[in-house]
């Protein structure tokens, strides 16, 4: 069994890994909800007319 500094280092980079997952976690679900948001804010707004045609 690991014990004294190097078991703490383990721990922290072990630590440190979660803590970065969750925060790319966070990340991919905020994009998500805003693509969402976008796609239904265009969807209300329906097609826009091309003042050129």
């Amino acid at each position: 069994m690991i014990a004294g500094p190097t078991a703490m280092s383990s721990d922290l980079v072990e630590h440190l890994l979660l803590h970065r997952a969750i925060e790319v976690s966070i990340v991919i679900v905020a994009l998500a909800a805003l693509a969402l948001g976008m796609r239904a804010i265009w969807r209300k707004a329906g097609p826009t007319r091309n003042p050129e045609d």
